[in-house]
């Protein structure tokens, strides 16, 4: 998702503000200008974008984890009723460890 200039000087004025230096180079991924701050070069757009995909998939994890516990707090005594109660929750828990593993990739 592109950012608009708005949006993209809201995360770049607080770091000048802070000091941080803009360099003459360019992240080559977005082709947004690299920073350095306390000797760290880095790309501000790059980490925004990583902290609102793992705001998003934290959301999406305590969803999933929330309705697991309403399942587990609600099994029905029918015998077919409960196999398709733990067949939903298995499916949960992996997607859960799908997560999991992307959190770990990034």
């Amino acid at each position: 998702m592109a950012l608009s200039d708005r949006e993209i000087r809201e995360i770049i004025t607080p770091l000048l503000l802070s000091g941080a230096k803009m360099l003459d180079k360019h992240c080559p991924k977005c082709g947004s200008p690299l920073f350095e701050l306390n000797g760290r070069v880095f790309c501000p757009i790059c980490e925004h974008r990583k902290k609102e995909e793992s705001t998003e998939l934290k959301s999406i994890e305590e969803s999933l984890l929330e309705k697991l516990k309403v399942l587990a707090n609600n099994l029905p005594d029918d015998i077919d009723e409960l196999k398709k109660h733990l067949e939903v929750m298995k499916m949960i828990v992996e997607l859960l460890e799908k997560y999991k593993k992307m959190e770990e990739i990034r």
